[in-house]
């Protein structure tokens, strides 16, 4: 009996180990971001870091992006707008589903996340992280301005990876299944209820505050912290995850960190969130 248990613990080690090593991560340097600027004539960086933070300083050639604007009017907060709306507007910043683009934000990897998983859902192929590290940047020499990038136009053709997206009636009639993790992204607060702005979660849920697999400075953890992370609730390779927070802004980060960095297979982000869920049925 004890030898099953070492070898069921060996093996669960090796699956995490394996996903792991399979994992393309595309979270950059600055450095790395360097390199590509010098080698790929057609590509565009995205800042979706305020207006303002923006319009003080931002990476030269840099284009701003508000992700509110890539958002349905509603009365449920969030919800991405379909892909032909999407792919337009993309396609007005010079992205075709194969421009190599990077994505930075205020340092909180909330919003760089969002748009990279949204530009994942489109199809796009080419797309990266860079955290915003100041001392990072100035050592790479990273080149800052206030003068607003340009774009030339393009087409965007999308190719929806529904995969990575669960509905609302996706998560109801899979949520409890034995095989599907379901992640509430937001505080313990907002979790248990005793936050204003919740009642509590969608019942079968567990809480991983999206920012306990960020280190102090907004990085992401390592693969080895994240995995620690992972086995400390229960989540194995093997499982479906679905990740949602308040309006899955937050949840995006933590899809980054199970999908492209420990190369989980099956992460999805409930786009509808606590909101959509709250709206049509209980929370506990």
């Amino acid at each position: 009996m004890r030898v099953s248990k070492i070898f069921g613990s060996i093996l669960s080690i090796l699956i995490f180990i394996a996903a792991a090593v399979s994992a393309q991560t595309d979270i950059i340097s600055a450095q790395e971001l360097m390199d590509l600027k010098k080698n790929s004539d057609d590509l565009v960086v995205l800042d979706v870091n305020k207006r303002k933070n923006y319009d003080a300083a931002h990476i030269k050639d840099a284009l701003f992006v508000d992700h509110n604007d890539l958002y349905k009017k509603g009365d449920i907060s969030g919800l991405i707008e379909s892909p032909r709306v999407l792919a337009a507007f993309f396609g007005k910043l010079g992205i075709t589903k194969t421009t190599p683009v990077v994505v930075t934000d205020d340092g909180s990897q909330k919003y760089n996340a969002r748009v990279y998983w949204i530009l994942k859902y489109l199809g796009a192929e080419n797309v990266k992280l860079l955290h915003k590290d100041m001392g990072d940047w100035r050592k790479a020499r990273v080149p800052l301005t206030s003068t607003p990038g340009k774009a030339t136009p393009a087409t965007f053709t999308a190719s929806v990876n529904p995969a990575i997206l669960a509905e609302l009636d996706y998560v109801k009639a899979n949520k409890d299944k034995g095989n599907v993790v379901l992640v509430d992204c937001r505080t313990a607060d907002e979790y248990s209820g005793a936050a204003s702005n919740s009642d509590g979660h969608i019942p079968g849920a567990i809480n991983i505050n999206y920012v306990d697999l960020l280190t102090e400075n907004g990085a992401f953890k390592s693969a080895a912290e994240l995995t620690a992370i992972a086995k400390k609730h229960g989540i194995t390779p093997d499982k479906e995850l679905i990740l949602y927070c308040r309006t899955s802004v937050r949840a995006t980060p933590s899809f980054v960190a199970f999908k492209n960095i420990l190369g989980y297979k099956n992460v999805k982000v409930y786009d509808g969130a606590y909101l959509e869920w709250s709206a049509n049925y209980p929370v506990q």
